[in-house]
């Protein structure tokens, strides 16, 4: 732009020195009245083309000033906006990553702590033999060795369903447990995960109902503090605050020295 300037400006001037110098030359030719209006028109034709230029100078030079002002700025503001944003991008891949891994480690716990939580029952459960004589008692250990194999062997088929997060299977798996084995010592903790494994699919009612069936079942069994907690915190989940507490309460009443009663008085502490 600034190049079509300065070819214009040197245009003009080279035409101003042809005319200022052909001047005399034309007024000794023709000094008659029509010689006069010739040059006449030329010099208004010189200021013609002077102010033509003028004007395409000065269009230039606003055309420039909005390039400046209305391109180029924006581009560096848009930018500048894009470069903040892919440091924003940066900074939350970076916490998803932290979160992503704190939630794999709190799984991690939960399944370890459940598994050692119903290793524990178990042990608890197990038919304590007591009082049979030492050939009686390896009598019935042979007897019953196939038959405790295949129900263990149910059991922890179902169990593994829950610890891959196969809730339904796990559902139905241990439902079939207790119908195969209805007397097993395993049965109150079949039913047990029966509620939680709803309770994992945030379907609270049935989980409610499954642990209920648990205490009227087995009024008896060691699972009962762990289904009075499930319990409660289905209602919790329904906003049943009141019934929840009301069931805690009586948790902590009935087996203060259970785990769960523990955990329950943590809870009603916190709960609204």
């Amino acid at each position: 732009m600034g190049e079509g300037r300065r070819r214009s400006a040197l245009l003009i001037a080279a035409a101003t020195i042809l005319l200022a110098g052909a001047l005399p030359a034309v007024a000794g030719l023709f000094d008659d009245e029509v010689a006069r209006k010739q040059i006449v028109e030329q010099s208004k034709r010189l200021d013609e083309l002077k102010q033509q230029n003028d004007a395409l100078t000065a269009r230039l030079s606003r055309i420039e000033e909005t390039l400046k002002t209305e391109t180029t700025r924006p581009v560096l503001d848009l930018a500048s906006q894009i470069e903040l944003l892919r440091q924003e991008l940066m900074q939350l891949r970076g916490q998803l990553e932290v979160m992503s891994n704190d939630i794999q480690m709190a799984a991690k716990r939960s399944r370890d702590m459940y598994v050692d939580l119903d290793t524990r029952l178990k042990r608890l459960e197990q038919p304590q033999a007591t009082g049979a004589a030492p050939g009686a008692a390896a009598a019935q250990a042979a007897g019953t060795a196939q038959p405790a194999e295949a129900e263990g062997r149910a059991y922890e088929a179902a169990q593994n369903q829950r610890r891959i997060g196969n809730y339904q299977g796990a559902i139905a798996a241990f439902q079939n447990f207790i119908a195969q084995y209805p007397g097993s010592q395993l049965a109150p903790r079949a039913q047990y995960w029966i509620g939680d494994s709803y309770y994992n699919l945030r379907d609270f009612k049935s989980a409610m109902a499954a642990q209920q069936k648990l205490i009227a079942a087995y009024p008896d069994s060691a699972s009962v503090p762990d289904a009075l907690l499930n319990l409660a915190s289905s209602q919790i989940e329904l906003g049943d605050t009141r019934n929840a507490r009301k069931t805690m309460d009586g948790l902590v009443a009935r087996y203060p020295a259970s785990e769960a009663a523990e955990k329950a008085k943590r809870r009603l502490a916190n709960l609204k």
